[in-house]
């Protein structure tokens, strides 16, 4: 492959052979003519027989050739050397050693794939070195202004009041690709379209960059990270991700990007403090008066000042449990907007607050009867979710609950807010549902709490141990099929039709359950405890 073409991160091989130093050696290109569009990195004079050893790639080597040797062999293997080794050039000063190259040295650079030029006048290499390489830095020098020009136009369009997505605009103006801002993780934020000639949609282009992303990024695209000033997994608060769609990406689009991503930076902080410092306050609003704080004739007044006007009705409270590996640093702040916005559409007044360090978000609706709450419920709980999908938060195995308490007034939403929370907690681990009434969990909060108590262990080994013991060391286990039984009430065919069975064979797993446990199925006591034992087994 052609080292770097014409990326624009030094001059060509043609161009620095049209500079004065080298035209006055009156250079003629004896092999690799087709590839005088490399990049010159650097420039580079030697005359050991080990030079590629000191190269790194990109040089343009001027030599007298004193280093390549006598032998064919030795030229042939000095010459296939620099060519893996990816020099941009090799240039031969004819003079004393060579008259003319031998054909050794053409035929095996034409083989490789590498220019050859040999100089028929003496020339100062000093004089070229320093001739090349001022221009290289002058090129680097326009690179960093172009680059330097983007960063600046970036910077007004935020201070006009323009956002995100003008500056994602202005970079992909400018590279004639999409841009599109991604999450640490890898979730979409924005797409900004590039040039017009790109025919397809750019969340189009993004889902095909989908599945080629799991080995790093494209082999024509780049990824800059949008630092997050944090420790750790804090350091990355987004990524630019640059793609080669209808035009090659140049080093000079990196750098535009690079100093973009400074600016992205600064937004999104602020942006997110001040979202994430307002959800905080509501929750900690929240959070006091549901643990009593805040008493329920002041909570009226502070619920307005934080945007709340509930009118005479009953207020619900509602809390959204989140997976426990979200953690205080996740990204509270999409999910609060995501969720308000969410909300929105549900049509009833509403104060949403996140609590990090619990992983809850917990908020009052303003009910115009108690008649709407299961109604409103549902919509809450589809927004709910909905918000946390959108926020790309959801975890797969591990939906949130979402709890819905007593209505009432706001003495019995701060009762109804701490119990919510606490039901929340309890409910972790149960069958998923859209939501959960917390009147009908409180079996289930009472055993959650005696979690850690010895006593509800051994209750549980009393009723269920040798079931449990069965299921370890035997198939089919017959835990399940009791699960089933009790949650049909005892209904032997609803039971059988849900677990894909046939009567005799669900008759004969239950008279086998009741055998290992030494017990009735159809004593209403055993059923009993066998109920609170299986919901107990949950919470341990």
């Amino acid at each position: 492959m052609d080292n770097q073409g014409a990326s624009g991160a030094g001059i060509t091989v043609q161009r620095a052979l049209e500079l004065p130093g080298l035209r006055s050696g009156l250079p003629e290109v004896v092999a690799g003519a087709d590839r005088l569009g490399r990049t010159v990195r650097w420039v580079h004079a030697g005359e050991v027989p080990n030079i590629a050893s000191l190269l790194k790639g990109g040089e343009l080597l001027l030599t007298t050739g004193l280093g390549l040797g006598t032998r064919p062999a030795e030229q042939r293997a000095f010459v296939r050397r620099l060519a893996e080794r990816g020099i941009a050039a090799l240039v031969v000063e004819l003079g004393p050693r060579f008259t003319r190259l031998p054909a050794t040295i053409v035929e095996t650079a034409r083989a490789a794939g590498l220019p050859l030029v040999q100089l028929h006048r003496e020339v100062p290499f000093v004089a070229v070195t320093e001739e090349v390489h001022t221009e290289i830095v002058n090129g680097h020098y326009a690179l960093l202004q172009r680059a330097e020009e983007v960063h600046r136009r970036c910077t007004e369009a935020l201070l006009g009041g323009g956002g995100i997505p003008q500056v994602l605009r202005i970079l992909a103006d400018f590279t004639g690709n999409p841009v599109f801002l991604e999450t640490p993780d890898g979730q979409l934020l924005y797409a900004a379209g590039g040039s017009e000639e790109v025919g397809a949609d750019p969340l189009q282009i993004w889902e095909g960059l989908r599945g080629q992303r799991e080995d790093g990024p494209p082999a024509n695209g780049a990824l800059i990270d949008v630092p997050g000033g944090g420790p750790g997994s804090a350091s990355v608060r987004a990524r630019l991700v640059l793609l080669g769609v209808s035009a090659p990406l140049l080093p000079v689009h990196r750098m535009a990007a690079e100093r973009t991503a400074g600016v992205l930076a600064v937004v999104l902080m602020q942006a997110r403090q001040e979202e994430e410092l307002a959800a905080r306050g509501r929750g900690d609003f929240l959070t006091d008066l549901a643990e009593g704080r805040i008493s329920a004739e002041a909570a009226p007044a502070q619920a307005r000042v934080l945007g709340f006007k509930p009118g005479a009705g009953p207020l619900l409270p509602v809390v959204m449990r989140l997976s426990s590996d979200l953690g205080p640093s996740g990204n509270w702040a999409v999910l609060a907007r995501a969720v308000a916005e969410e909300l929105s559409a549900v049509g009833v007044p509403a104060l949403l607050g996140v609590r990090p360090i619990e992983g809850r978000v917990p908020l009052l609706l303003a009910l115009r009867s108690d008649t709407e709450r299961t109604a409103v419920a549902d919509r809450v709980a589809a927004a709910l979710r909905a918000g946390v999908e959108r926020a790309g938060l959801d975890r797969a195995g591990a939906p949130p609950v979402v709890v819905v308490g007593v209505a009432g007034g706001w003495a019995a939403a701060s009762s109804g807010l701490r119990h919510a929370a606490e039901t929340a907690a309890a409910a972790q681990g149960l069958p998923d549902r859209p939501w959960h009434d917390a009147r009908r969990l409180d079996i289930d909060l009472l055993l959650w709490r005696l979690r850690g108590h010895p006593d509800l262990a051994a209750f549980v080994d009393r009723a269920i141990g040798a079931l449990q013991a069965h299921d370890t060391t035997s198939r089919p286990p017959l835990l399940p099929t009791l699960e089933t039984y009790l949650a049909h009430a005892g209904r032997k065919a609803e039971t059988a039709r849900e677990l894909h069975l046939n009567r005799q064979t669900l008759y004969n797993r239950l008279a086998r359950i009741s055998e290992l446990l030494g017990t009735d199925l159809d004593d209403p006591e055993t059923v009993l405890s066998l109920s609170l034992a299986l919901r107990a087994r949950r919470h341990l």
